[in-house]
């Protein structure tokens, strides 16, 4: 066999090994993909297994239940542990879960935020099967406050729609008295 034989067999063998790694690294998911600055991790549309309150809930990721907290939002409480239900934080939730329903979620990290909370839970952008960002909606109609203190892309987008709901008196801004904390949070009153 002649020497630029065996290097065309050789070239084709390891194009051959290459394509069988790619399609293969393809199917298991080995590469991510970046969209604008935003990394998207575990790429797809996600069952939700149950609903925590307006501003998590859980999926079923591969098998697997993870608690996801929807970035850059803070709707009033319902059940935290020693702390009595806010105004609007029923509302909130009844909102989640109705704007969800049983569709599916697609949930999208942010490269300014971390990948996971002190509670272990995993930070994401929550998105309807029709693209809604779910976050800013819930912001932008007064179901949550817009977060302050923590970084992520979309805070511009978010204060705005905060603004916006407070000016209009939507949600919790017409039905309860938000205060805001020293440093610089807002809260809901508690509801009585």
């Amino acid at each position: 066999m002649s020497w630029k034989l065996r290097r065309t067999h050789k070239i084709s063998l390891v194009t051959l090994l290459l394509i069988v790694f790619v399609a293969i690294g393809q199917q298991q998911g080995w590469f991510g993909t970046a969209e604008k600055g935003v990394v998207t991790n575990q790429p797809g549309l996600y069952a939700v297994d149950h609903f925590v309150d307006g501003d998590t809930i859980a999926v079923n990721m591969n098998g697997a239940v993870e608690t996801i907290r929807f970035i850059g939002i803070d709707t009033p409480e319902t059940h935290k542990p020693n702390t009595p239900v806010q105004c609007y934080g029923p509302a909130a939730a009844a909102y989640t879960k109705n704007r969800i329903g049983n569709s599916r979620v697609r949930l999208v990290s942010d490269s300014l935020s971390t990948n996971r909370d002190r509670y272990n839970r995993l930070l994401r952008y929550v998105y309807l099967a029709d693209g809604t960002n779910l976050d800013q909606e819930l912001v932008a109609k007064g179901y949550a406050f817009a977060y302050v203190s923590f970084p992520f892309t979309k805070s511009d987008t978010f204060s705005t729609a905060q603004t916006n709901a407070q000016k209009q008196h939507l949600g919790l801004w017409g039905n309860c008295k938000p205060y805001q904390e020293s440093n610089g949070r807002w809260q809901s009153n508690n509801q009585a």
